[in-house]
């Protein structure tokens, strides 16, 4: 009469212990993913960008005019992106165009947005965590940062937007914020005079990098904007880059 009862404990006994098996197993698969994610993609998006600097470098070496930057295709590597704040070596080929195709690779330039130097907002996005992770410390940006864009034949030296003096990101005479986080849909940020009507004439030059936030998230978006310093930098007068890159 009473033998069921040792059953119905196995039983459940039985289906806990595979719940617990399974859920270790998910666990493992979970850790395996983001290591993935957070080393593997990190060296192959490496390794891809010592083949685009190679690339990039022999193409720059060509004799001729330099290409026209309004030329470029899609998938083409035309820049690199020099950022102090984030290492003494940090250097990232920008690609044009901003599908995971061009991210994978390192940073991707809104088709359609202003050229390095141009007036308007060049604007840059990149993966914040894995895939070369190459905007993982954009929130260590500081106002009167400068961020170097090199072209074939010159340098341009984009300064973050804020207060160097206090520090304050939300302090720039022109009311755009060096620093914001917004909504994935506020493509405002990319206009030709950031956070003004994409339709409006641009008020200056400006450039514009945008990537995920908080990390290892996709709910938010971490933006930093940085205006134009001057004229471009020949590269014939300062082959390894403009005095802004030594700063500090």
């Amino acid at each position: 009469m009473h033998s069921a009862q040792p059953v119905r404990g196995d039983r459940w006994r039985s289906v806990v212990g595979g719940l617990g098996e399974l859920l270790v197993t998910c666990g493992a698969v979970l850790l395996l993913f983001v290591a993935y994610e957070l080393y593997v993609t990190d060296l192959l998006t490496d390794r891809r960008q010592d083949q685009l600097t190679e690339q990039l470098q022999e193409d720059w070496a060509q004799p001729g005019p330099a290409r026209d930057l309004r030329e470029v295709e899609i998938g083409d590597a035309f820049g690199v992106l020099r950022i102090p704040r984030l290492g003494e070596d940090y250097a990232r080929v920008v690609l044009e165009g901003t599908t995971e195709a061009e991210l994978s690779q390192g940073p991707g330039h809104y088709a359609g947005t202003a050229m390095p130097g141009e007036q308007g907002n060049v604007a840059l996005a990149g993966h914040r965590v894995g895939k070369g992770s190459p905007f993982l410390d954009l929130d260590a940006m500081r106002p009167g940062d400068p961020i170097v864009v090199e072209t074939a034949d010159s340098w341009f030296v984009y300064r973050v937007l804020g207060d160097p003096s206090s520090g304050d990101l939300e302090a720039d005479p022109s009311g755009i914020p060096g620093r914001q986080i917004v909504r994935p849909t506020a493509l405002e940020v990319i206009s030709p005079t950031p956070n003004q009507a994409a339709s409006a004439a641009p008020s200056g030059a400006y450039l514009t990098l945008t990537t995920c936030h908080p990390r290892f998230s996709a709910q938010q978006r971490l933006i930093v904007h940085a205006r134009l310093d001057g004229a471009a930098v020949p590269k014939a007068e300062f082959p390894d880059g403009p005095p802004a890159l030594w700063e500090g």
